[in-house]
């Protein structure tokens, strides 16, 4: 996410221009955050079951639809936006794994761990679901540590992007995901 400052002002303009109703402007900020937006698709789906029917392009897509017909956002920055971005393409995700798990209901849930939960599973569906679950309930407790564990774990994001989308420091960052990371860990444990 390295930008030079021209170009982060750009986009920031380009959002402000959206959050005014400039639909112009909605075809010219696709093409500058597109690589970036691709790289955390890819962060989401590299930990999704390998028969996931969504590519990151389409997830690209239509997380970047869903966010600028939101006509209630008002857009503050580029970082503002791939905060926003990934919160969407986890919506998403999860909402396709809950249809995932609609249809295949039955059997015994297994215990999960932050960890492994997204790599060692038999039905990542399933434990997709209980990791948002359990998200929701860290947002209710602690709004930035569910979203460094969301921009990390699920986005893919490096602890310096992490830093950047949310305007929290890389050590409190650091001590924040470290500290959501065990409390979610607890959490999925009693899942079991």
């Amino acid at each position: 996410m390295t930008e030079t400052g021209a170009s982060r002002h750009g986009v920031t303009q380009l959002l402000l221009r959206i959050g005014e109703g400039d639909s112009g402007a909605v075809d010219v900020l696709l093409p500058l955050l597109y690589r970036e937006l691709r790289q955390l698709a890819g962060g989401y789906l590299r930990r999704e079951r390998g028969s996931h029917t969504l590519q990151p392009t389409a997830l690209v897509h239509e997380a970047y639809l869903r966010m600028v017909d939101n006509t209630r956002v008002q857009w503050k920055n580029r970082a503002h936006f791939m905060g926003v971005a990934a919160t969407t393409m986890r919506r998403i995700l999860v909402d396709h794994a809950r249809a995932h798990t609609a249809e295949k209901r039955g059997g015994a849930a297994e215990k999960l761990s932050l960890d492994d939960a997204l790599v060692a599973s038999h039905d990542k569906s399933r434990e997709l679901v209980a990791i948002d679950e359990a998200l929701k309930a860290l947002e209710q407790l602690d709004p930035l540590k569910a979203k460094i564990v969301e921009l990390r774990f699920f986005g893919g994001l490096s602890i310096e992007e992490t830093a950047e989308v949310t305007g929290a420091s890389v050590a409190t960052c650091n001590r924040h995901f470290k500290m959501a990371k065990a409390w979610l860990a607890n959490e999925l444990s009693k899942s079991g």
